[in-house]
């Protein structure tokens, strides 16, 4: 891979990581709601790909359940998780999203998984279990398992996204539809104060959103799809792993999270179990979303 291209991706790490710290600040120190959060994101996406939702694909409700769950559903649980736990924490516990797509694919798809495979999911759940020992992680235990939550449900719809034929920008504003259509009645159920909390938050929130919606989700995204039309997904999905490095030191330095040897050696167990399950073969998942099963 040229520098140009492998730094064009790091890049795209660094946005994704941030993303997550952005989110952190608004449904955490600002207090907008969550839901409220994902429903203006999820609208910034549609308004802005409202040609691409025609023609209308076959089998609609499964694509709208499948790109919901690797859409809004899953970050709807995330943006929950945070009004609670870190960005650094989160970012360990998201790398679950791997071994658990790949015990979906066994249960679902009958994805046969070999030893080495099997040491993966090991290792990662073992990460991940060193990472929520750290006190930190105790004091944040209902985010992370909110965080958990969006990525078992992230890992599910990753399991199926690899039989929708959709091209790139098609998938997301179906997603982008689908997710507005089920958050925005949810949210006015279940949430309250979201216009005020919405001008308390002002440019701030406005700010949030676009860079969500529009710089990561569009942005960033069509660039990870393009980088994936021109080398092998063996290659580029394990270089994504380095979005929670990136995540771990912006919470740090942004929301000044607690950085202890625990959530590092959890961080860095977690890490090289999902490594192994990226570098075995698979026929039955779209590797790429292995560790990124979020649109």
């Amino acid at each position: 891979m040229p520098l140009r291209s492998f730094l064009l991706l790091a890049a795209i790490c660094v946005l994704w990581a941030l993303n997550v710290v952005v989110s952190r600040l608004i449904v955490g120190p600002l207090g907008f709601p969550p839901l409220a959060y994902a429903v203006l994101r999820s609208g910034v996406v549609l308004l802005a790909l409202l040609p691409w939702l025609r023609p209308l694909p076959k089998r609609l409700p499964k694509v709208l359940a499948i790109t919901f769950a690797v859409s809004g559903g899953s970050f709807a649980l995330l943006f929950a998780g945070l009004t609670m736990a870190t960005p650094s924490a989160s970012a360990v516990i998201s790398l679950s999203s791997a071994p658990l797509t790949v015990l979906f694919a066994i249960l679902i798809l009958g994805e046969k998984v070999r030893w080495r495979r099997a040491l993966g999911i090991g290792l990662t759940f073992a990460g991940v279990l060193v990472a929520v020992a750290d006190p930190a992680g105790w004091a944040a235990g209902g985010g992370l398992v909110l965080v958990f939550a969006s990525a078992v449900v992230g890992a599910l719809g990753s399991v199926f996204l690899k039989q929708l034929l959709l091209e790139p920008l098609r998938l997301q504003a179906w997603a982008a539809f689908g997710s507005t259509l089920i958050l925005l009645p949810l949210s006015a159920l279940t949430e309250q104060g979201q216009v005020a909390a919405a001008l308390g938050a002002g440019w701030r929130l406005a700010a949030a959103v676009g860079f969500s919606g529009i710089v990561v989700s569009l942005g960033a995204h069509t660039v990870y799809f393009r980088l994936l039309q021109q080398y092998d997904a063996n290659l580029i999905a394990p270089l994504t792993l380095m979005t929670p490095v990136f995540t771990i030191a912006a919470g740090a330095a942004i929301t000044g999270d607690a950085i202890g040897p625990t959530l590092i050696a959890g961080a860095a167990i977690a890490g090289s179990g999902v490594l192994v399950i990226l570098v075995r073969p698979s026929r039955e998942l779209f590797k790429p979303l292995l560790v990124r099963p979020r649109l």
